[in-house]
C-alpha cells in the first residue's frame, strides 16, 4: 500500500465563507469580529476551541484562519507606572 502524500499541484482547497447555518448567521472568517462566532468543538485541555466559522482560536488569543493565515497572539498592554 502506498502511503505516500499526492503531489503538490499549485492549488489550495478554498473553505466556504462561513458554514454556519443557523439563525442569526455568525461573523465570517474574515470579519473584525469573528471569535464572535459560536464553538463547534472545543478542546481547552489542548488549549484551542474550532469556530463555526472555520476559525482555530487558541487560548493565548492566537488563530489560525481557513485560508492559512495566522494572526498572531493580542497580549494586553503592559501597565504604565
Amino acid at each position: 500500500m502506498d502511503c505516500t502524500n499526492p503531489p503538490f499541484t499549485g492549488t489550495t482547497r478554498r473553505l466556504p465563507t462561513s458554514p454556519c447555518t443557523h439563525r442569526p448567521a455568525c461573523p465570517s472568517a474574515t470579519s473584525s469580529d469573528r471569535e464572535a462566532a459560536r464553538v463547534v468543538a472545543g478542546h481547552q485541555e489542548q488549549g484551542w476551541s474550532l469556530l463555526c466559522n472555520g476559525v482555530l482560536v487558541f487560548e493565548d488569543t492566537g488563530e489560525l484562519l481557513p485560508d492559512g493565515r495566522v494572526v498572531a497572539p493580542r497580549r494586553p498592554a503592559a501597565a504604565l507606572a
